[in-house]
């Protein structure tokens, strides 16, 4: 009897060996996790927190993401603790995603309010004739000179408006249940991030019931951390706004520049140190071949590669004086974006495809006698039939072929179909692949691809360029999906919170941009950051566009370089085919590529972070344990610098309302 040959180490091999405390019990029944409090919850952040975040946004360019989820969960345990009422696990993390929804994104009419500011601003001269009225009402209209969307003027682009809404939900439900079922069932990928929302949620759900178990302890910890941080890193420089003529700062945001200081050294080369320390603790989090390889490419490119490339005249475009921005934009316009950002992402997609495949056939002739085979749904996950999605998606995407055809009937239809059942969703697998790896989306993307094919396409106008051209990655939803099987949610829930939270923020979104619009212009010096850098942002913006009226310019050749590209191709195939000879962690290899465009200022807080958690507390408190701390301490953390950055902004709305009124 011959002795079966040894099966090859797969690309996540390296981290299922490690094994990670389940955040709810194997054995726990899967549970709806929308509920009568979703709804309040949701009326609380659309009524509260959402005018807020869109003034902040205006104001300072942040918004309350990531601080509006905790701030929310925390309020609602509170309240439940005095009603005597637990808040399961599975709610606490349909909370946390519809706060995060509800609070990140102005929704439909802050697009409108953009464009009511592109078309009157200097930069669309001689453009904003082309720009049609289902965009935005033209120059001179009443509806723009009064600051108002109850307009006749506004009733297309509305109308527009909520129609892609509409498509925009049931394509990112359906492809993204796909993409799910794919990289976690059938690909058995690790999502390394996905535990720390999902162990955050969980750690707040035990302590509304008064069962106060590690995670709650730790997680405090964190919070204690990222409010102690906070008090430098946000409210300091918030305050002092306030107070003061001069912002001051306690260490620089977000990051300590020495580019300028070491141009002579090492020209060309972005060189800094963040300031935030989420990127430490995310070092405790990532798969640590992954943190690894980013940080050995990152190393070689800022130290050997962009020198080298500088003196050999292709990183041309960079001049002594240049902070790390201008650094990094002329030094990706010159070189990385050809060789990086498009070479290398189309290697990632092949290896993906191809792992896809082999999986998939793998799984159809029963080869796979491991725990990494393909496996079925868990019983009471909500799963569906995959072809319902499939379904879906396509009709979806059908409908906006044929919105795009309608309105720009001179742009080639078949290049609408292209974008939506051809580059979609192979760049949405990829980037879902990434996910599932790394824990981010790194190296799914095609940069500039969607210009380039409306310049290449000989359409003459503007219009195809605020078209809802069905071209979208929606790999961020795999992690969604992959917290809610984490915490034994229904997804069921999801599909009722994502309806929930387009009804509301249509509603919301109308409300309360209406009323600041009716403040003072925007931008204007009522709102500093949208004055200072939209303008750049219209710059950038309408140089694409006048490239296809008469008199255009060929940006596209000034960008993307062929032999670069090529050159991005061969050297990732060539290393990952040297790493799997080597028979080196194959997650090094994604390391490596993602670390090419990745700035050392973060590099290095994060390699720092896991050669703490390898070698020094995973041998402290054990390795196991060590698993289960980390993602609930990052969690906690991000609470906790959300809270104070919460206390800060309420203390400066306050203010600023307050120095407005007139005696």
């Amino acid at each position: 009897m011959s002795t079966p040959a040894p099966r090859r180490e797969t690309i996540h091999d390296d981290f299922l060996r490690e094994e990670h405390p389940p955040i709810v019990p194997d054995d726990a029944p899967y549970e709806h996790g929308f509920s009568v409090k979703t709804v309040w919850a949701a009326l609380f952040v659309g009524l509260i927190m959402l005018p807020g975040s869109i003034y902040l946004e205006l104001v300072t360019g942040k918004s309350f993401a990531g601080a509006a989820e905790w701030v929310t969960i925390i309020m609602f345990i509170e309240i439940s603790k005095r009603l005597f009422v637990r808040l399961k696990p599975q709610e606490t993390i349909i909370l946390y995603w519809l706060a995060g929804g509800l609070s990140a994104s102005g929704g439909p009419f802050a697009t409108m309010i953009w464009n009511q500011y592109l078309i009157q601003s200097p930069q669309a001269d001689g453009l904003a004739q082309y720009i049609p009225g289902w965009v935005v009402p033209p120059r001179g209209a009443v509806a723009l000179i009064d600051r108002t969307f109850l307009s006749p003027d506004w009733v297309r682009p509305v109308g527009l408006a909520l129609v892609a809404a509409v498509l925009g939900l049931v394509s990112t439900l359906s492809i993204g249940y796909v993409l799910f079922r794919v990289t976690a069932d059938v690909e058995r990928l690790p999502f390394p991030m996905a535990p720390v929302q999902a162990s955050g949620a969980t750690a707040l759900a035990e302590s509304s019931s008064g069962t106060e178990t590690w995670r709650w302890r730790v997680f405090t910890v964190g919070s204690m951390v990222g409010m102690a941080w906070g008090m430098i890193y946000v409210v300091v420089p918030t305050i002092s706004g306030i107070i003061l003529t001069k912002t001051q700062e306690i260490v620089p945001i977000p990051f300590a520049d020495f580019t300028p200081r070491v141009r002579s050294v090492l020209p060309a080369s972005p060189i800094g140190l963040g300031t935030d320390l989420a990127s430490l603790l995310a070092g405790f989090v990532l798969p640590f071949w992954i943190v690894v390889g980013t940080f050995i490419s990152s190393m070689l490119v800022t130290f050997i590669a962009n020198p080298l490339l500088y003196h050999a005249g292709i990183l041309h475009s960079w001049t002594p004086g240049m902070s790390t921005i201008p650094t990094d934009i002329n030094n990706k316009v010159d070189f990385w974006l050809s060789f990086s950002s498009i070479g290398t992402s189309l290697v990632i997609g092949v290896i993906g495809l191809v792992s896809a495949v082999r999986a998939l056939t793998a799984g159809r002739s029963g080869q796979s006698g491991n725990r990494l085979a393909p496996r079925e749904p868990p019983p009471g996950r909500g799963d569906i039939r995959l072809p319902l999605p499939l379904g879906l998606w396509t009709l979806s995407t059908l409908c906006y072929i044929y919105l795009v055809y309608l309105l720009v009937p001179d742009f080639p239809w078949w290049l609408s179909a292209l974008f939506g059942f051809l580059w979609t969703p192979f760049f949405s697998y990829i980037g879902a692949r990434m996910v599932g790896i790394t824990g981010s989306p790194y190296g799914s993307s095609f940069p500039y691809a969607r210009e380039g094919s409306f310049y290449l396409s000989g359409y003459k106008g503007a219009a195809i360029w605020f078209a809802p051209v069905p071209m979208n990655d929606y790999s961020a939803t795999v992690a969604t999906f992959r917290q809610l099987e984490l915490t034994k949610t229904k997804f069921g829930s999801l599909v009722r919170l994502s309806v929930l939270s387009l009804v509301l923020m249509v509603v919301f979104s109308f409300l309360f941009y209406s009323l600041i619009w009716k403040l003072a212009p925007i931008p204007s010096a009522a709102y500093p950051y949208v004055q200072k850098m939209w303008p750049l942002q219209a710059t950038m913006q309408t140089l694409w566009v006048k490239s296809t009226i008469p008199g255009g310019a060929n940006v596209l050749g000034q960008i993307i370089r062929w032999e670069y590209l090529g050159a991005g191709v061969a050297t990732a195939a060539a290393l990952y085919g040297v790493l799997t000879l080597l028979h080196a962690p194959s997650l090094l290899f994604y390391g490596l590529i993602g670390g090419i465009g990745a700035w050392p200022h973060y590099t290095i807080l994060t390699f720092t972070g896991a050669m703490l958690g390898r070698y020094y507390f995973a041998r402290r408190y054990g390795h196991r344990t060590w698993m289960g701390y980390a993602p609930v301490l990052l969690a906690g953390y991000g609470c906790g610098l959300g809270l104070i950055g919460m206390a800060a902004v309420s203390l400066v709305l306050i203010a600023k309302s307050t120095s407005q009124i007139l005696f």
